[in-house]
């Protein structure tokens, strides 16, 4: 498959079969993210693979969120677990995180860095015959959702990659052609 294949074929991947990710899979994966730019060399990003108890963890975090805008408690209560359970029988589940840096060109472009990392992963992730689903939004800096999935004090989530191979791949989703958005300067 060329790259320019896996940039048509990626797709946002909500269900997966059960079959799981092997770790030989998640290194290559984590080893092409490691390829994206990244200005100054600075490499700030950060892989944490969670584990079924870490996924449940995280997906509690996310379940209370959406349970806060439920106003029946056993609906709230309902809400929790099962985004919980639904988060632990993902076959798995990446949060990238980047480092803090002080300096904020620098903390800019290393997000960037890490975004473009999250692609690659995506990308290679298509070609070995595996689908994501990016995830991103403010539980990313939720206390919870950050204690589930281990990261440090200095360093900031950029988005959560689930993982695994699609049960389902849908269609593509009408996209605005480039000419629409370019404006050519002379």
């Amino acid at each position: 498959m060329l790259p320019s294949d896996a940039i048509r074929a990626r797709r946002s991947i909500k269900k997966f079969t059960d079959r799981p990710v092997r770790r030989a899979e998640i290194d290559t994966l984590l080893d092409a993210a490691t390829l994206a730019p990244n200005h100054r060399l600075t490499q700030p990003w950060r892989f944490y693979v969670l584990g079924p108890e870490a996924r449940y963890a995280y997906g509690l975090a996310l379940g209370e969120r959406k349970a806060r805008k439920l106003t029946d408690a056993q609906a709230a209560s309902a809400m929790r677990q099962t985004v919980a359970a639904e988060h632990r029988a993902l076959p798995a589940m990446i949060a990238v995180a980047v480092v803090n840096n002080d300096n904020p060109e620098i903390r800019e472009e290393d997000y960037a860095a890490a975004l473009m990392a999250i692609q690659n992963l995506s990308l290679t992730a298509v070609e070995l015959g595996l689908g994501t689903h990016i995830k991103t939004g403010g539980v990313m800096s939720d206390p919870a959702a950050r204690a589930a999935a281990g990261v440090k004090d200095n360093e900031r989530i950029v988005a959560i990659v689930n993982v695994g191979t699609p049960l389902e791949i849908p269609p593509p989703k009408a996209r605005e052609p480039a000419a629409s958005v370019t404006t050519w300067v002379p």
